[in-house]
């Protein structure tokens, strides 16, 4: 793969799958990086106000330049694009990979994934659904601390692009990077950064619960050491490494996704912790929470391995259950005293 003749090249496509707020916010974040940019979505996703005007106000403001392509022309989409991003929810991603093999993509096109999730019942992690699909395709997972709302102010932040074809991470490095915006690190770790990015939103739910039952930042403190220690636990026993964890997909993630209210698995958190069911939260919050689905994802891999998450399992009953968030609160406070160090972290 060439990585030094393409820069300047004005031919350089970039095609988005998923017209939702994130991939709308990277088709305008990249703007000045691809002189062809096309966003697809089906047909009943895109909005009369999208395909006229290139702008959707719901639940962001996002305005696109003139050039961008908005289509519901899968075949067209993807035609001559050098980096595809996938951003659909993780119950589409197998679905659409399904359509792009039908199409058939040629070798030099790389796939980037940025949808954070766990496929279920399969349990298996983006990555490993769309090689179940896509077996040959160069794949790069991009996760990191990336709120739509505050890349669109301008606010900076960091990401991690992982493959295991460093010559993919890099070129997706060089291509996605936005100076003084959007910097990008890359890394080998797919398992790592997978799972760091999809089991935070879990613990986002638990932090926005507490902040909505006013527990104070002692608590949002230990919640969030003790999520991530879960998440750790899980994640190495699945052949992540620690480090990874510790990085932009996993604390960093964490951090961000934990205390704003610019996450959506936090406004979910916030309104369970409000005493309201899990139904009606979705249909108010009208966009994907994939910490929701993933919850249930992470017990039962967590019950796979034997494993203990205590943070996750009762984000899982919040969600899934008739629990009162005080009957949340007290399993959480009154369990078993223990050791600080039992994490009981082993390697797959």
């Amino acid at each position: 793969m060439q990585l030094d003749n393409k820069i300047g090249d004005k031919c350089m496509k970039l095609t988005v799958l998923g017209p939702g707020c994130w991939g709308l916010t990277l088709a305008w974040l990249l703007n000045n990086n691809f002189e062809n940019i096309c966003v697809w979505g089906r047909k009943e996703d895109i909005s009369d106000e999208l395909r006229t005007y290139k702008r959707t106000t719901k639940p962001l403001t996002v305005q696109l330049d003139e050039k961008v392509i908005i289509t519901d022309n899968l075949k067209e989409a993807v035609q001559d694009a050098d980096i595809i991003l996938l951003v659909v929810a993780t119950s589409g991603i197998r679905p659409v990979c399904r359509q792009l093999k039908e199409i058939g993509l040629k070798n030099n096109q790389i796939l980037v994934n940025l949808s954070k999730g766990l496929e279920l019942p399969s349990l298996k992690r983006m990555s490993e659904v769309i090689k179940d699909e896509l077996p040959d395709s160069k794949l790069v997972i991009l996760s990191g601390p990336t709120l739509a709302k505050e890349i669109l102010n301008g606010c900076p932040t960091a990401a991690s692009v992982a493959s295991d074809d460093i010559k993919s991470a890099e070129f997706v490095q060089k291509y996605l990077t936005v100076p003084s915006k959007f910097r990008l690190y890359t890394n080998t770790d797919v398992i790592g950064v997978e799972l760091g990015g999809s089991l935070k939103n879990v613990i986002a739910i638990a932090s926005g619960f507490a902040d909505a039952m006013h527990l104070g930042d002692n608590c949002r403190g230990s919640l969030l050491t003790r999520g991530m220690a879960e998440i750790v636990r899980l994640s190495v026993a699945l052949g992540a490494k620690p480090s990874t964890l510790y990085g932009l997909s996993g604390m960093g993630d964490l951090i961000a996704t934990c205390s704003s209210p610019y996450s959506r698995n936090f406004t979910v958190g916030s309104m369970l912790g409000k005493g309201k069911k899990i139904d009606d939260i979705l249909n108010e919050l009208g966009s994907v929470a994939e910490g929701v689905k993933t919850s249930k994802a992470l017990c039962e891999l967590a019950s796979k391995l034997n494993l203990e998450v205590p943070v996750s399992s009762a984000i899982y009953e919040a969600v899934y259950t008739n629990i009162t968030p005080d009957e949340v609160l007290n399993k959480l406070m009154n369990r078993k005293l223990k050791s600080e160090d039992e994490f009981g972290v082993k390697r797959a």
